[in-house]
């Protein structure tokens, strides 16, 4: 499956879709529940990046240790 598919729905997404969208999570979680889930997201998704990038970093490091010639 072509991954680029996947979000395919949101590119037909317009103003009045959004608008009941927002209206029906306002409904279920409540105006004081939204900044907290909000900021959890928010914290999910940095901690996810920062662990990418140690990951990236470290495979990179990786690989200029095995490119360096060793001494004999």
């Amino acid at each position: 499956m072509y991954s680029g598919s996947i979000l395919l729905f949101l590119g037909d997404l317009g103003g009045g879709e959004m608008l009941v969208v927002m209206t029906a999570i306002l409904l279920l979680f409540g105006a004081d529940k939204i900044p907290g889930i909000a900021r959890g997201l928010g914290r999910g998704i940095r901690e996810f990046k920062d662990a990418t990038n140690e990951i990236k970093h470290e495979l990179e490091r990786s690989i200029e240790d095995d490119d360096k010639p060793k001494k004999v």
